[in-house]
């Protein structure tokens, strides 16, 4: 049987409880079904989640809390390189940020990426876009998509990268 191809999680899911949630009880499993493994941003080993239990005002926090930025932004960019392809949550009032930059660093190492936008609101430069005109284009120049809804993303994902 052929490695399954690894696809890396781009978005903001887990800043907040339910979005870890969320994370962890339908994006991952969905990946894993579709014969995907997941390159995981939201994992911190033991270490890093020390860090972040440190009380804010310790004495440490802030140098400890550099070093560990420096660290998980390396860690993640090197799961994008490794990535197959970049599945992107693009929900909320405006693609966050380091959402959109780890879609145009997938798109300069020519990473297809598949973009998911739940969110019903209007978000986009104009009404020919769903989305940020430049995340949009990176999105497709990459030779991914842009989807309204989750399964879609999920089952053109796993066509991308087994191309």
């Amino acid at each position: 049987m052929p490695p399954r191809p690894q696809v890396y999680v781009a978005g903001p899911l887990g800043f907040t409880e339910p979005g870890r949630r969320y994370h962890a009880e339908v994006v991952l499993p969905a990946l894993a079904a579709a014969g995907l493994d997941a390159l995981d941003p939201w994992v911190l080993d033991a270490e890093g989640d020390a860090l972040f239990a440190l009380p804010p005002g310790h004495a440490d926090r802030v140098a400890r809390l550099a070093g560990a930025n420096r660290a998980i932004g390396a860690r993640n960019a090197e799961m994008i390189r490794a990535a197959a392809g970049v599945l992107a949550f693009l929900d909320g009032s405006d693609v966050d940020s380091g959402t959109a930059a780890e879609i145009g660093y997938a798109a300069a190492l020519a990473k297809p990426i598949v973009g998911v936008r739940t969110d019903f609101r209007p978000t986009g430069d104009n009404e020919a876009t769903l989305v940020n005109l430049q995340v949009e284009w990176f999105i497709t120049a990459s030779g991914g998509t842009l989807c309204r809804d989750f399964d879609d993303a999920v089952t053109a994902l796993g066509r991308l990268v087994r191309n």
